[in-house]
């Protein structure tokens, strides 16, 4: 069962209209605060990138449809603040003394963040199970895009994308799971790739058919053909 995150491709929602290149990179002064609050809070090393993404997706379908994008940035950083115990609603709300926090001495300081954002968070991982599919070679996609590890939980294969069929185009080595790892359940890691699916393959009445879409997808959502 998908969420009102996975709007891939789904009707009714309208064109997207990319910025002018001259647009500013934060449309309000508070959006680049919003990142840079994000960011100094992963580093206290509490949560991963897949799940602080989990915690986006579940915010309510009432609120995630109605936020904006940066929005859903800080109402996610603060479920996952509380529930981690990093902070206390009483904090969030300021009620609370100014003493020492434990986690002070992992505080992000302003001159590594330009290392922290060049570094990135690499998933690449080794891992003992065997590439199953070549290039080239014709796979189909897990129906429907559900974890199969945790009810309703995370995942990255779309619901646009399932039980289609695709082609293999790059193999990108071994990465952690994010149906896994956004749950606490190990990294998992598996064989990556892109595959490439025919925009017709996708949708019904494509504008350009000719056209081809490319996702990086774990191994176990595909089938061979």
């Amino acid at each position: 069962m998908t969420r009102v995150h996975d709007m891939g491709g789904r009707f009714g929602d309208g064109p997207v209209h990319p910025d002018p290149d001259d647009a500013p990179v934060f449309a309000e002064e508070w959006h680049g605060r919003a990142l840079a609050v994000t960011l100094a809070a992963g580093s206290l090393g509490q949560w991963n990138i897949d799940i602080s993404r989990h915690a986006r997706e579940r915010l309510s379908p009432k609120d995630y449809s109605r936020f904006s994008y940066y929005e859903k940035w800080i109402s996610a950083l603060a479920d996952l603040l509380v529930e981690t115990g990093v902070l206390s609603e009483e904090d969030l709300l300021g009620q609370t003394s100014d003493e020492a926090h434990p986690l002070a001495s992992r505080a992000l300081k302003p001159e590594a963040v330009a290392g922290v954002l060049a570094n990135g968070g690499p998933a690449d991982r080794p891992s003992n199970v065997p590439v199953k599919f070549e290039i080239g070679q014709e796979v189909m996609t897990a129906r429907p895009a559900a974890n199969r590890l945790v009810d309703g939980g995370h995942t990255r294969l779309p619901i646009y994308a399932a039980g289609v069929k695709g082609r293999i185009l790059m193999v990108h080595g071994t990465h952690v799971l994010p149906d896994s790892s956004a749950h606490q359940l190990g990294e998992a890691p598996e064989p990556l790739y892109a595959v490439v699916f025919p925009a017709s393959e996708l949708w019904a009445n494509p504008e350009h058919p000719q056209d081809e879409v490319v996702l990086d997808l774990w191994q176990s959502y595909l089938e061979p053909l």
